[in-house]
Parts: structure tokens; C-alpha cells; sequence
């Protein structure tokens, strides 16, 4: 699910030493299918006898720490739903961890632990990234060291969010987002690395003047390939006697790290990751744009409980309230705030 990306910029210089050059090298191609979600039929491993995950589990785990944005979505979805839980056989905080599988992964499962008697008495939610089902409707939590703990399907419960592709898995509402998660972590990256490279010398040397000697020009030549370095912002000084009007000149070339393109990439792929969400800007922590503002944030809050958080926990209900060997036990059943701001 991760990309990474190799640039190579190589220094070449001709046997002629009027010529210096860098060579940026050739555009990288896009692949469609760096999405990795163009899939069209579940692979099933017979080896290891169980059907593959669509999307993978540890891409999808690895982008949550992509950028400060999608991560944290997850975490305070996962959160606003387990903030309306109320009771139920089940500890608050097993319910956030079955929650924040069910948004990251796209499905959530709980474990019925029975007594001796064989009864249900409490729920246990299960490490979904690790889990995968069989040909036979069985659960397959995988282990360390190539081994495998299974469980019948009457013992667990397995709630997903649908994919009209299969219906094995689930899979996250957020995929659209995944492309512009990536693209503000190259940016964040990027700039790091420039300035930790500290290749900051912007400008093409442009030389003309008859009177630089071969000296001066090795001398140019050694400063412009030595001008980085951590923190390294360098003036330089060059003084030529008789030399011509113009003779050197320094051209900017343009700074794709510019503060302005920077914030602009950041910016348009918060936007972006945000809407993959369907979270508010102002709950997300995003700054109004200059000469706008967000709506109160206390009737924004009201309108995602009533069209986002509350559906879910109605959901939840629904799944685990319902199922054969809970609908009569009262006390095993989970209970959830659904009253939206405004009826209360």
C-alpha cells in the first residue's frame, strides 16, 4: 500500500570544462494501480487455506501513520462512536478497539467467551488485521510462527462495511483519500529532507566572462557541488578583475519547496482527506482560509452525530442485539446513546 520512490539526480561533467551540468534524470511513470484497489475476485490461498484480503492490511495500517490527518480521523471516529456506548458485555475500552478495526479496516469482530456452560457472557473484540476467513465460514487469527487459532462461525461476530465487489471482507469508506494521504506525507517528507540536505544553492551559475581562469572555475565548481550540508545556507563571493558587465549571472530556476507550493499541496490533500471521511473541517482542526470562516462548531457537531456517528452505533446494535444466541439474553445486549443533540 506504501509507495516509495527512487530519484536518482546524477553530476555530469563533459570533457570540455565549459560545460557543468545536472542530470535530473527521466519523469517517473504513474501506475493506475499503485491504488491497489483494483481487484475483481478474492484470491484464495490454498496453502495456507484462507481467502486473501482484498486490500492489505498492514498498507492500510501503515497509512494511518502516514500524515496528521488520517490517522487522527480514525482515532476520533473510533472515539465519537465508543463515546455514546453505554452498556453492554463489553469494557469501553475492547468497544474503541472494535470500532477503530471497523473504520481502519473496514470491518470489526467480536469474540463470544462462553462459560463452561457453553453460555455467552461476555464479548472480546478480535485483532481484525490479523484476521482471515476459510472457505468453510471459519475465523483464522494469524500467529507468530506460521500458526493459526480458528474459531467456528457461530462464535463470532462479524461486522463490515460493504464492498458491491465481494463480500467476504470488508472494506474502508476512505479509500479515495489514500492517494492524497500519501502525497501530503511526500510533502512533508520532501521538505524535510531538504532542508535536513541542506541543499539550498536555488540558481543556475551562469559564466561568460573571458577572464575566469581555469583556477576560479574549478574553484566555482567545488563550491557549487559542496553547497549542502544539515543547515547549510552559503553566500558566496566572487570577485574578477577586468571582468565584463554581466559576465556571471545567477538565475533562479524556481523552488518547488517554496513555502507557498508547500502550504498549497498540504492544504488541497487535508481538503481532500477530510472529504474521504466525510468528516467537518472546524472537528478536524483545519484553520478557516483567509476572508472564510466555519459554521458553530456545536451545530456542525449535532449534524455528523445524526448523519455519521449515530447510523453506526445503530449498526453495531443491530449486528450484536440480533444475533441468535444474544436477541433473548437482555443482558448481554450493548446499548448505545442515539438521541441526537437537538431531541435532547
Amino acid at each position: 500500500m506504501t509507495e516509495k520512490t527512487t530519484h536518482l539526480v546524477t553530476q555530469q561533467e563533459s570533457q570540455s570544462s565549459s560545460v557543468y551540468g545536472v542530470d535530473l534524470g527521466a519523469p517517473e511513470s504513474i501506475d493506475s494501480n499503485s491504488w491497489m484497489t483494483n481487484y475483481t475476485d478474492l484470491f484464495y490461498n490454498d496453502t495456507d487455506d484462507y481467502w486473501e484480503p482484498p486490500i492489505s492490511p498492514e498498507g492500510l495500517a501503515d497509512i494511518a501513520r502516514a500524515n496528521a490527518y488520517h490517522g487522527s480521523l480514525l482515532v476520533a471516529r473510533g472515539n465519537y462512536v465508543t463515546g455514546r456506548f453505554q452498556q453492554g458485555a463489553i469494557r469501553r475500552k475492547q468497544m474503541l478497539a472494535f470500532c477503530r478495526d471497523y473504520f481502519q479496516f473496514g470491518h470489526g469482530a467480536l469474540l463470544k467467551i462462553r462459560d463452561h456452560f457453553g453460555r455467552v457472557v461476555r464479548f472480546h473484540p478480535l485483532p481484525v488485521m490479523y484476521l482471515r476467513k476459510r472457505k468453510n465460514g471459519k475465523i483464522v487469527i494469524l500467529e507468530r510462527g506460521n500458526k493459526q487459532r480458528s474459531y467456528n462461525p457461530d462464535d463470532v461476530i462479524f461486522l463490515s462495511q460493504y464492498d458491491p465487489q465481494q463480500q467476504v471482507y470488508g472494506v474502508p469508506d476512505y479509500l479515495g483519500s489514500i492517494q492524497s494521504s500519501m502525497l501530503n506525507q511526500d510533502a512533508t517528507l520532501f521538505r524535510r529532507r531538504y532542508y535536513k540536505n541542506g541543499a539550498h544553492m536555488g540558481f543556475i551559475f551562469y559564466a561568460t566572462d573571458p577572464n575566469l581562469s581555469d583556477e576560479d572555475e574549478k574553484m566555482l565548481k567545488e563550491k557549487i557541488a559542496s553547497s549542502k550540508g544539515v543547515g547549510n545556507f552559503r553566500s558566496m563571493f566572487v570577485n574578477i578583475p577586468n571582468g565584463h558587465e554581466k559576465g556571471i549571472q545567477l538565475i533562479p530556476v524556481g523552488d518547488i519547496a517554496t513555502k507557498d507550493e508547500f502550504e498549497r499541496i498540504k492544504n488541497i490533500t487535508a481538503q481532500d482527506i477530510l472529504v474521504g471521511h466525510r468528516f467537518p473541517a472546524g472537528k478536524g482542526g483545519m484553520m478557516p482560509q483567509p476572508g472564510s470562516n466555519f459554521p458553530d462548531p456545536e451545530k456542525v457537531g449535532r449534524e455528523y452525530d445524526k448523519d455519521e456517528i449515530i447510523p453506526v452505533c445503530e449498526l453495531i446494535m443491530d449486528e450484536v442485539n440480533n444475533d441468535p444466541e444474544i436477541r433473548n439474553i437482555k443482558s448481554l445486549h450493548l446499548k448505545f446513546d442515539v438521541v441526537s443533540g437537538e431531541q435532547s
